[in-house]
């Protein structure tokens, strides 16, 4: 139960420098304006799915995609936890490996699975880089702060 607890809250604190690195690639991806990241895409994919998205308000959706970012976070970081190795490089490659799962599972699997967002392959290369280089961040950073 420790390391699920413990992973799970290296998860959330994982997300931090995620979104960092999503806030600050984001501005440089082509188009004008950019669409917006994949957390705000799926909360509003949800939210038509659930059929509550005109009962929300910007706040609402700016809120939801907060908590359902940092929640997915920590989830995902309740499973590392039970898998990351003591070493810290072997705890930071095995949740490198794990967060690039996650990314591939989501956006190759359930989310477009159920029809919550479009598949990666209909992203821009650069917009899958991105998403990919957070998922190695958050991954590397879930990893090393479980292990503790």
């Amino acid at each position: 139960m420790h390391q699920l607890l413990a992973g799970a809250a290296a998860g959330v604190v994982a997300t931090i420098p995620m979104t960092a690195v999503m806030e600050l690639l984001h501005v440089s991806l082509p188009g004008d304006p950019p669409r917006p990241l994949p957390p705000r895409e799926v909360t509003e994919g949800l939210a038509v799915k659930s059929r509550v998205s005109s009962q929300l308000s910007e706040r609402d959706v700016q809120n939801l995609t907060l908590v359902a970012h940092f929640g997915y976070g920590a989830a995902c970081g309740a499973m590392l936890g039970a898998l990351v190795p003591r070493h810290a490089g072997a705890a930071a490659a095995t949740g490198v490996a794990f967060g690039l799962g996650v990314w591939a599972g989501s956006y190759l699997g359930w989310l477009p699975a159920l029809g919550v967002r479009q598949h990666a392959r209909h992203d821009p290369l650069a917009r899958s880089g991105l998403m990919i280089a957070a998922h190695v961040v958050w991954g590397a950073a879930a990893g090393l702060l479980a292990r503790r």
